[in-house]
């Protein structure tokens, strides 16, 4: 719409400053004609523009006029305070810039998106963490936070799962990441992924690296994430699942339900044992084909619990 369109120029030239029409054009996927028109209808209405011709011309503001956000659709407004999440806010020491931010947003919104906002704020909220599991204790979070933003380098006494269990590493911190309740820092060299609970010491120094340009960390997330199932799931079994009954990993479905109601499916696993212990908490609701050394696992522990609860005498029962 040209009005939302609109809103986006004076946006875009705020926050950028001088802004040529070609460069407005590309970045609102519109003709170079198209913005040239916007801007004669923002002339009209008043706003400070100025063009300038020649090489290093362009549109831009007159110094010091800002615009308020009144341009703000129902759904951005709302999308803006479901945004704000105060736990992670808090973790990082910004619950209070944060809550000031939102109360500055919310004084220049209008009436009616103010009450949208204000809808969304009373009806959601996100509890990253689950049910049983226990908050982590993280009481290097804020400084691994400043270490971020200011590019300074970090050394700290690591604890991690193989031998030797703690370790020193000398880290350049390129960003956090929460995940599922738990906050790992991306850290040069490598880069590296570190959970932030696991860090034992932890000295700052005056000592600032470069973090390279490129550097995107929602993608080095997704493909460490990618590489991390690949990684974890080295195998597969093959298995019979009741009716209505589904897992929480991604499932290969084999083929069409038998007469019972049954699916067959593929599942990737960790290890044998891993499996033997999750597929156990399912009871009869899952039947092993393959590999044949999980289901013979399964087999023994069923009949050593068929045994054991078969014959109440034997463990003093009546």
């Amino acid at each position: 719409m040209k009005s939302s369109r609109l809103v986006s120029i004076l946006l875009l030239l705020q926050t950028r400053g001088r802004m040529t029409a070609a460069q407005l054009a590309e970045e609102l996927e519109v003709s170079v004609r198209t913005v040239y028109r916007d801007m004669e209808a923002l002339g009209a209405a008043g706003v400070p523009l100025y063009g300038d011709a020649g090489h290093a011309g362009g549109y831009r503001l007159l110094d010091g006029y800002r615009t308020r956000l009144t341009g703000l659709t129902v759904g951005e407004a709302e999308a803006l305070f479901l945004a704000g999440v105060p736990g992670p806010a808090s973790d990082l020491g910004l619950g209070s810039v944060l809550a000031a931010a939102q109360l500055k947003v919310r004084a220049a919104l209008p009436p009616q998106l103010r009450a949208h906002a204000d809808r969304i704020s009373g009806r959601f909220h996100l509890d990253a963490p689950g049910w049983y599991a226990d908050a982590d204790e993280t009481p290097y979070l804020s400084a691994v936070a400043d270490a971020v933003w200011n590019n300074r380098i970090l050394h700290i006494v690591y604890r991690r799962w193989r031998t030797p269990t703690d370790v020193e590493r000398r880290l350049e911190p390129y960003g956090l990441v929460l995940k599922a309740g738990r906050w790992y820092v991306v850290a040069a060299p490598g880069p590296r992924t570190f959970r932030v609970d696991q860090i034992l010491e932890l000295t700052t120094s005056d000592e600032e690296f470069t973090r390279p340009d490129d550097f995107d960390l929602a993608a080095y997330w997704t493909a460490y994430q990618r590489d991390f199932h690949d990684r974890l799931y080295q195998g597969e079994a093959v298995v019979r699942l009741a009716p209505g009954v589904t897992l929480t990993r991604p499932t290969k479905v084999d083929g069409q339900t038998d007469d019972d109601g049954w699916t067959l499916a593929t599942v990737p696993i960790e290890s044998v044992d891993h499996a033997h212990a999750e597929f156990l908490c399912l009871g009869t609701d899952i039947e092993v084909l393959a590999p044949p050394e999980l289901r013979a696992k399964l087999a023994r522990t069923v009949a050593e619990l068929a045994e054991r609860y078969g014959n109440p005498q034997a463990h003093g029962g009546d």
